[in-house]
């Protein structure tokens, strides 16, 4: 297996052949729940492209290891990013729709409240489910082993989500009466490719008339249809092997 990945801070001054500590929950994490132990690889991460790869050198009570480094990587910013624009699913079905997406490789996730969502962000309940998304980002992205994790946004009403479609290289509302297949598509090889996820209810036709004007056509996946918590990794899925971000 391939060696497990923890969150820090930041790796700015971190080095090959030197140290660094580990704690906090991610250290209680890798001591206590893990339970490494001297000499097992690991490799910590800034979340943003940075990685340093080492063994557990010590470890000290119930959430503390110091790892010595070995060896310093990065990721390569991709291209071309893929965002998903991700309406409110009811129940957690939102922070599966993160996860699945995140192991995918989703550059970003836009969280939506389109017009036909059961669910809506509101007041401290806003708050609260966008930390939720945050956190299965950021526990995905160690899970899959990523050195970037995926931002997720603020999130946008209609009009901001149309504002975001007019400003990608390549817009899609995936929608099952779409004319053309999204595996067919022609696609940029570098910028922002954008893919509008709509709600268990469908895109209503004025968001699909907006989304027209942003320069965002609808497109289908294949012939069933996908909950709008699956919709979105399977979209990324196909993009990420068109666009030879898999080869």
């Amino acid at each position: 297996m391939t060696a497990p990945v923890f969150l820090v801070d930041s790796l700015a001054d971190v080095r090959a052949g030197g140290t660094l500590t580990l704690e906090g929950p991610e250290g209680r994490h890798a001591v206590s729940v893990r339970r490494l132990r001297v000499g097992e690889e690991v490799v910590l991460t800034d979340g943003h492209g940075a990685g340093a790869h080492g063994t557990v050198a010590a470890v000290e009570g119930k959430d503390r290891l110091t790892v010595a480094v070995t060896e310093l990587r990065g990721e390569a910013p991709p291209h071309p990013t893929i965002t998903v624009v991700q309406a409110l699913p009811k129940g957690d079905r939102g922070e599966l729709a993160v996860e699945t997406m995140t192991e995918t490789g989703v550059d970003a996730i836009v969280p939506w409240s389109a017009a036909r969502c059961v669910t809506q962000w509101k007041g401290e309940r806003a708050a609260k489910s966008l930390g939720k998304w945050r956190a299965t980002a950021r526990e995905a992205g160690k899970q899959s082993r990523r050195l970037t994790f995926p931002e997720v946004a603020d999130p946008l009403t209609t009009k901001q989500v149309a504002t975001l479609l007019a400003d990608a290289d390549f817009a899609a509302v995936l929608h099952e009466e779409g004319s053309s297949p999204l595996a067919t598509a022609e696609l940029p090889a570098e910028g922002r490719i954008v893919l509008v996820v709509g709600p268990e209810g469908g895109v209503s036709p004025e968001e699909l008339t907006l989304f027209a004007e942003a320069g965002a056509k609808p497109y289908r996946l294949g012939t069933t249809v996908l909950r709008t918590s699956t919709a979105g990794t399977a979209a990324t899925a196909l993009l990420l092997g068109r666009t030879g971000r898999w080869s």
